[in-house]
C-alpha cells in the first residue's frame, strides 16, 4: 500500500481520450457512485461530480456506445488496495 498512486480527477477507459492511463487502468480501478458499486462506468469526473455509462446497446456512428452522463458523487479506488485492506 505504499506505493498507491493518486487517482486522477477524471479518468476514461477509450483509448482515444485525453483522460485514458492505460497503466492505472490495468491494475483495476473501481467507482462508488452515490454509495453504489458501479461496474459500467467509462469516463469519471471527480470534481465535476459526474460519471458516463453506456445508454444500453445503442452505438454512435464510430461503433463506440453512446454515454449518459449521471451527476452525484464520485468515489474512485484502486481495487487491489480494496482486496487487501
Amino acid at each position: 500500500m505504499t506505493d498507491t498512486p493518486t487517482l486522477p480527477d477524471r479518468l476514461a477507459i477509450d483509448p482515444d481520450s485525453p483522460h485514458y492511463d492505460e497503466a492505472l487502468l490495468a491494475r483495476g480501478v473501481g467507482i462508488r457512485f452515490n454509495g453504489a458499486e458501479k461496474t459500467n462506468v467509462e469516463e469519471y469526473c471527480v470534481s465535476e461530480g459526474w460519471v458516463r455509462v453506456a445508454a444500453g446497446k445503442a452505438k454512435d456512428r464510430q461503433g463506440k456506445p453512446l454515454l449518459m452522463k449521471l451527476k452525484g458523487t464520485v468515489e474512485p479506488y484502486i481495487k487491489d488496495d480494496a482486496a487487501e485492506g
